[in-house]
């Protein structure tokens, strides 16, 4: 009887003492809910410009879903590399996301030095919004389509004149291959933004600027500026009446541009899906659309991760290939 009782207390002593271990190594296993705290997102542009537009819109969704604060941080200068250092700097923890365009990884680094890899230090969760480029001429300009445009630009021996919003990226390629296709001598001049390039173009210093819908489209509206053909795959909404480039027989200039949510490729495969998921319905609603719209964008699409560094790796290539042919050397 003796010996029973020891071996019974030895074995609650033995229960007690692996209960007691275990409990700490369950505890430690348990993820920690996310979010576990605020959000940030941070913004490749300057507050109240379209990507920070987009990133508040963002942030409304991702409040409501999530029941924690987001907040959004503009981050402007160096064509959204110093947005890019950011969240490589802090979104190792899965709590700051980036909102840019995609030519963050298919233009900035061919025209700029940058100190990150593009196709291996950024990955996009999701496509916000689309738009595209129009070519666009001081309200004095004799052409007003692209084949008076054409016929006018053969006769200047020194060349036409045009403007980008800045050096080495789309709106200066997409000028310099217009130029090409058309057989005319296009002479780029780069602004820091499309501001003061737009400023220039209405005061007559400049004749010609291929521009983003968005930041073109009140001046189009305004008469300031009048639109000759639309660098998209399609007609847009905003421009029924304007044609594209694809439809003038130079499919060449059809290029989409778009904004979208990113994340370092590292953090939790399930945070990556939710913030996707979260983008992707709040961006369905009507009322979002109708917004896009009025800011000169289409809706995005619901490509996955893959598909759109696929067509970002195309992008890249294309523009490589102009910017060779212009011996352009990144600034």
């Amino acid at each position: 009887m003796k010996q029973t009782l020891q071996w019974r207390a030895v074995a609650l002593a033995t229960s007690l003492s692996l209960s007691a271990a275990a409990m700490p190594l369950t505890a430690h296993a348990q993820p920690t809910a996310w979010p576990a705290k605020t959000i940030r997102l941070v913004v490749g542009g300057p507050a109240g410009g379209n990507a920070d537009s987009l990133a508040r819109l963002l942030a409304d969704g991702m409040q409501k879903q999530l029941g924690k604060p987001v907040i959004v941080e503009s981050k402007p200068g160096a064509a959204g590399v110093l947005a890019v250092n950011d969240l490589l700097a802090n979104g190792k923890d899965a709590h700051t996301f980036l909102l840019i365009q995609g030519g963050i990884v298919s233009e900035t680094p061919l025209a700029y030095k940058v100190s990150y890899q593009p196709f291996k230090d950024l990955k996009p969760l999701a496509q916000l919004s689309r738009n595209g480029l129009v070519l666009i001429a001081n309200k004095d300009f004799p052409a007003s389509n692209l084949q008076q445009l054409a016929d006018y630009g053969k006769k200047q021996a020194d060349g036409l004149d045009f403007a980008s919003y800045a050096t080495g990226m789309r709106g200066h390629t997409s000028g310099m291959l217009l130029g090409q296709l058309l057989n005319i001598k296009m002479k780029h001049l780069g602004y820091k933004g499309s501001p003061p390039a737009l400023s220039d173009l209405m005061g007559g210093h400049v004749p010609l600027m291929m521009d983003g819908l968005t930041t073109a489209l009140p001046l189009i509206k305004a008469g300031k500026v009048k639109p000759l053909a639309v660098n998209y795959p399609t007609r847009m909404v905003q421009l029924p009446d304007v044609p594209t480039f694809k439809e003038l027989g130079y499919p060449q200039l059809a290029e989409v541009s778009w904004f979208g949510v990113w994340s370092r490729p590292d953090i939790p495969a399930d945070v990556q899906a939710r913030v996707r998921e979260i983008a992707l319905q709040y961006f369905r609603q009507p009322q979002v659309e109708s917004r896009l719209r009025e800011m000169g964008m289409e809706p995005g699409t619901d490509a996955s991760s893959q598909a759109l560094m696929d067509e970002l790796q195309k992008a890249f290539q294309r523009q490589q290939a102009l910017l060779r042919s212009i011996d352009y050397q990144p600034q």
